[in-house]
């Protein structure tokens, strides 16, 4: 049992795991952080899981990391590093607010679903800080250089609309749909051929880590290690015999 989340199966192939720290708006703790990166670990090798949703409570997703700490034991910014290797697709449900951490944490997931009112920035600054969990490097590079400049230097904060009208979330719903909308993304996910969902994650993510010329090689390599997995030789006898596939995972 954890101390600090809360995980569900509302469904099968899929894990609802909610931060559970209501009383500081979920702030980021070393502990929570920690807790966190074992779920996901834990269901990275389960062999049942297929897809993550990650969510707080209508009052926050997270409201930054635990500033409490920052004096005393400090931020373990190396977990984020367990949590960055997660292999299953996440799907981020954000409501209310996302501040630093939280945002990074946001950011960290495939796919983001925000509410119309969420709160989201980087104020790291207004602490006399910067963020050090990859929100300097993610924000740029899903919003662009002039947002991105004025919400880390200026701790500017945006809702969820300006979130998706710049492409920081894939859907912007009312409050209440938030986690209903993040939970049919991942019962769609969690229907694909879980092999190539992961593999196609990775070579996702490494767009925006490497050179482009390595990315593609990278990607190249990924396509044809996936057309020898049985899930693919599925897949395509049953697109041209006009049937449902059933994935095996290899």
């Amino acid at each position: 049992m954890s101390e600090n989340l809360i995980v569900e199966r509302p469904q099968a192939g899929v894990a609802l795991v909610r931060l559970a720290r209501p009383r500081v708006l979920n702030a980021l703790s070393n502990a929570l952080l920690a807790e966190l990166a074992e779920v996901f670990e834990a269901c990275d090798a389960d062999g049942t899981t297929r897809a993550i949703v990650l969510t707080g409570d209508e009052r926050a997703f997270a409201a930054g990391g635990d500033v409490a700490e920052f004096l005393t034991a400090g931020p373990e910014l190396e977990t984020w590093d367990r949590l960055w290797a997660t292999q299953l697709p996440i799907v981020g449900a954000v409501r209310g607010v996302a501040f630093g951490g939280g945002l990074e944490l946001a950011m960290s997931c495939d796919l983001l679903v925000v509410a119309e009112d969420a709160r989201l920035g980087q104020p790291e600054i207004l602490l006399g800080v910067m963020p050090g969990a990859g929100g300097t490097q993610r924000l740029t590079r899903a919003v662009g250089k002039a947002l991105a400049t004025e919400m880390v230097l200026l701790g500017r904060e945006i809702d969820g609309r300006t979130a998706e009208l710049h492409g920081l979330a894939n859907r912007c719903v009312p409050t209440e749909r938030v986690l209903p909308v993040a939970l049919e993304l991942a019962g769609a996910l969690a229907r694909q051929a879980p092999h190539a969902v992961r593999v196609a994650k990775r070579a996702v993510s490494r767009a925006f880590e490497d050179p482009l010329h390595t990315a593609l090689l990278d990607e190249r390599r990924a396509f044809y290690e996936l057309l020898k997995s049985e899930d693919a030789h599925e897949g395509i006898d049953a697109f041209l015999n006009k049937r449902r596939p059933t994935w095996q995972g290899r």
